[in-house]
């Protein structure tokens, strides 16, 4: 849902704390991630590290998937994937200057979860067949064999370009934004954000119909989910 204004206004809940601790999660892990992969961490288990941080990332990707069917009203996926006219309607409104405020995600930024949750997720998938030439096997390594293996390291390491590249630009909309009024980093953090009137603030608290999702979600379906995604994982690195 977009406002027209930023006036000063009722604060509302948009982000569940579910999303905001897999968000900062996310965020601790793929930094660890990109230090222990490039060798700056100075750890003298670096790829042990390595190797369980991209498994916990891939816990954190089964959850944020899940959770983006059945999550608080702004986690879920219909929230805020939209449509090229929407996508085009915003972008149009960002360069002309009239700009909108989405309570969630805007349809631009929409379009970057998806694309981190689909770069974040070959990366772990590939990362789990890889090896470095030495002493270094991931879990799943001898179901593909070394010429296999080889192939699926290169990607992974491919890969990585376009994630930063998605986190620059996620880091400049954060920039942009606020200068625009709005404080993406602090409604994170909180969980909440400033909507212009009383009016929008019901509304927002309600979450519109008796019967859709609310903005709190389900912290039990969280814990319930997270339990059946670190089972998933281990699963898998058994393989």
């Amino acid at each position: 849902m977009a406002g027209q204004s930023r006036e000063s206004g009722a604060k509302v809940l948009v982000w569940d704390f579910p999303t905001r601790v897999f968000h900062w999660s996310l965020v601790i892990l793929v930094l660890t991630s990109f230090f222990t992969g490039m060798g700056w961490s100075g750890l003298p288990s670096e790829n042990w590290v390595h190797q369980w941080s991209g498994i916990f990332i891939m816990v954190l990707l089964f959850f944020r998937i899940v959770w983006g069917f059945v999550g608080g009203r702004h986690a879920r996926f219909t929230d805020f994937i939209k449509g090229p006219s929407a996508v085009l309607r915003y972008a149009k409104g960002l360069v002309t200057g009239a700009h909108e405020q989405w309570r969630g995600h805007n349809p631009v930024g929409g379009l970057s979860v998806i694309a981190m949750l689909g770069l974040l997720t070959a990366q772990v998938g590939t990362g789990l067949f890889a090896n470095d030439d030495s002493d270094f096997e991931a879990p799943l390594f001898e179901l593909v064999g070394k010429d296999l293996s080889d192939t699926l390291t290169s990607f992974h390491y491919d890969i990585i370009i376009a994630i930063y590249v998605v986190i620059a630009v996620h880091v400049s909309a954060i920039i942009f934004y606020r200068f625009k009024g709005e404080h993406l980093v602090a409604a994170m953090l909180h969980g909440h954000k400033e909507v212009p009137d009383e009016s929008a603030a019901r509304d927002a608290e309600t979450d519109g119909p008796a019967d859709g999702p609310k903005a709190a979600g389900n912290l039990y379906l969280a814990l319930g989910i997270l339990a059946v995604s670190i089972g998933l994982a281990v699963w898998i690195i058994n393989l």
